[in-house]
């Protein structure tokens, strides 16, 4: 037991002056007449001995009496813990990524988390706490309570070491106060094991509230995967997570209507499809029926207008009609210059250039293709059988491709296709290891094989090219090469010419750095804008002659469509969505890691909290000592003869 003013014991010592006046009574004693001293001696000896024991009683309840009031003025009471007299320091981090949208008891675990904050700390206990995107250091639950009710969730979620280190860094310095740790989340299983240091000075306590999920179904991706001149195929993969589920319900819409509506049985993964106009323009969203978690169930994704790709071939001694027929009117703006006719200022405007076989490349043009490129344009070299070595190496130097060295006389076949060039990805439906090798009477030979696309028998290259250059070994034409002839021409220069025009992909990933290419002339001081119809932002964008690029990281945080702005004019849209990584419904199993305390309530680890900093109060049971002995002496006084 012990003291919150030990001092008051002092008083103690007064206990001695009701001793001493029952020791040294200075009472006179009172003459009795008696009519017969017959009983004299009797009553004397029994009156002595009542008066000597009433005098010992009414000592003792009066000892008793101050001593209980003195000690209730002590206020005396029992720690519940060793550290009670310790000052407490506590930090919550509160998961508030989307998983933790999933139900409870009360709401979901979210909710549940912040009416447990609210309902069980005090509202002036100093307190720090921190979610996935905002921090509150040295604050209150009273100046909390609004934030909480207004927390919302976040699209992405500190890795538990980062928010391990997080929480450490918001305690103060005061190495004799006691530091509390409180993570409070589903924790998700990750790539990694979960695992937390051991750390003397700061007590950690992971909360894992349990949720009433048995099923989650989450739409993860969309693409394109097939196409026509009228329709193209929209794919959607669904994935599931515990029971499988019947009859899924899965719509697309248009903006607010509807186009399509399908069911489908899902026990794992699964892709449906929906068939639609080539032609359309769509600010589309497809959206499933489901009770597990809901952030997962809406997906976003633009189709916007195709402008049509400007291609400009360059030609000197040869024909042009195979490029002809490959970029044709529908999707290509096709115009073809000689060389000696060739309109520099035409250049700029394009999004593909191709230098079909003239024999040098002079300065005045390399100088105009350069700065081309350098405005995000694609070049496309195809040598003539008699080039001016020095001008095509120094072309090749600026855009750092390989050199040629002196032509090859011997015949070659191309034999090999590398289908993890980004050039062809997707452009096969299967990988042809037997096909019709197409060959080539002469060709230049390369320094460096990097970058190839299609190689020769020998091993060197054929085609290479990185993202904006690409150039062959050997001229086309049909006296040296029967390549025009073979299936390969098609995928091949139709994929050169579709790359050239840098389109905006169907949507983009919340929490991802994201380029995004916007086809756009701007003024000299014009600006692009992301535009929710509530809030406009300006993104990080660089500009060139012909297209914006933006930069997306930190905006959006909201999945929707968004309209790409200048000033007043929109230019087209974007779609962004959630990651997927929180439709995860796996669990660490919390209870075998070493260096925590491990609780699945955050109002039983906040109490638990409290309770080493509370102590069993004894000064009302002491005030009730006192009014007993009062009552004790009372009745001595009044009954006992």
């Amino acid at each position: 037991m012990q003291f919150k003013h030990p001092e008051l014991l002092y008083a103690l010592f007064l206990l001695v002056i009701p001793i001493l006046i029952h020791l040294f009574q200075l009472r006179r004693f009172q003459k009795v007449q008696f009519t017969n001293v017959k009983f004299l001696k009797a009553v004397k000896l029994q009156t002595r001995k009542s008066s000597q024991l009433k005098k010992w009683l009414t000592l003792l309840t009066r000892l008793l009496l101050l001593a209980s009031a003195i000690i209730a003025f002590a206020q005396p009471f029992i720690p519940n813990a060793e550290d009670f007299n310790e000052a407490q320091e506590t930090v919550i981090y509160l998961d508030n990524s989307y998983s933790m949208q999933a139900k409870g008891k009360n709401g979901t675990l979210l909710n549940e988390a912040i009416q447990d904050i609210i309902n069980t700390l005090p509202e002036d206990e100093p307190i720090s706490l921190f979610t996935n995107n905002q921090t509150f250091r040295n604050t209150s639950v009273k100046a909390l309570k609004n934030d909480l009710i207004q927390l919302d969730y976040a699209p992405t979620q500190l890795n538990y070491e980062a928010l391990h280190l997080k929480g450490e860094q918001l305690f103060s310095n005061d190495l004799t106060s006691t530091k509390n740790l409180v993570l409070v989340s589903d924790f998700q299983q990750k790539a990694s094991p979960l695992s937390f240091e051991g750390d003397r000075t700061v007590h950690l306590k992971l909360v894992q509230p349990k949720h009433n999920l048995l099923s989650n179904v989450s739409i993860d991706s969309v693409y394109i995967s097939n196409t026509s001149a009228e329709t193209l195929d929209l794919s959607a993969k669904l994935s599931s997570q515990g029971e499988a589920l019947e009859n899924v319900t899965i719509s697309l819409f248009n903006d607010d209507a509807l186009m399509a509506k399908s069911a489908v049985d899902i026990d794992g993964e699964i892709e449906t499809s929906f068939t639609i106009s080539n032609n359309m323009v769509i600010n589309g969203k497809l959206v499933i029926d489901d009770l597990g978690l809901q952030y997962d169930n809406t997906f976003y994704f633009n189709i916007n207008s195709k402008p049509k790709i400007k291609v400009l071939t360059i030609n000197e001694l040869v024909e042009d009609s195979f490029l002809k027929r490959i970029y044709t009117d529908d999707e290509f703006d096709y115009q073809s210059y000689n060389i000696n006719a060739l309109n520099f200022n035409l250049i700029p405007d394009q999004n593909l250039i191709v230098l079909n076989e003239i024999e040098i490349i002079s300065e005045a043009l390399r100088t105009a293709l350069n700065a081309f490129k350098e405005d995000g344009g694609t070049i496309l070299i195809i040598p003539s059988g008699n080039i001016n070595l020095s001008s095509y190496n120094q072309m090749f130097r600026d855009n750092y491709i390989p050199l040629f060295n002196a032509q090859n006389n011997n015949k070659k076949r191309i034999t090999s296709i590398n289908y993890n060039h980004p050039l062809l990805v997707n452009a096969f439906y299967s990988k042809v290891t037997n096909f019709q090798y197409p060959k080539v009477e002469k060709a230049y030979r390369f320094s460096s094989n990097t970058n190839t696309i299609l190689s020769y028998d020998d091993g060197s290259s054929f085609l290479m090219g990185n993202t904006d250059t690409y150039v062959f070994s050997s001229p086309l034409n049909e006296d040296n090469s029967n390549f025009k002839n073979s299936p390969l021409i098609v995928p091949v220069l139709y994929n050169i010419g579709k790359q050239s025009l840098k389109l905006p992909q169907l949507y983009y990933s919340i929490g991802k750095s994201n380029t995004i290419a916007i086809n756009a002339t701007l003024g000299q001081d014009d600006i692009l804008t992301l535009d929710s119809g509530e809030t406009s932002v300006i993104p990080l964008q660089k500009t060139y002659s012909k297209l914006v690029v933006l930069e997306t990281e930190d905006y959006p945080n909201t999945a929707g469509i968004l309209n790409v702005k200048n000033k007043a004019q929109i230019l087209q849209n974007l779609s962004f969505n959630y990651n997927r990584n929180e439709s995860n419904l796996s669990y660490y199993d919390l209870q075998t890691i070493k260096n925590v305390s491990f609780n699945t309530s955050l109002a039983s680890t906040i109490d638990n909290i409290k309770s080493s900093t509370t102590i069993n109060a004894l000064w009302k049971w002491f005030v009730i000592f006192a009014l007993v002995f009062l009552i004790i002496e009372i009745l001595l006084l009044k009954y006992l003869k």
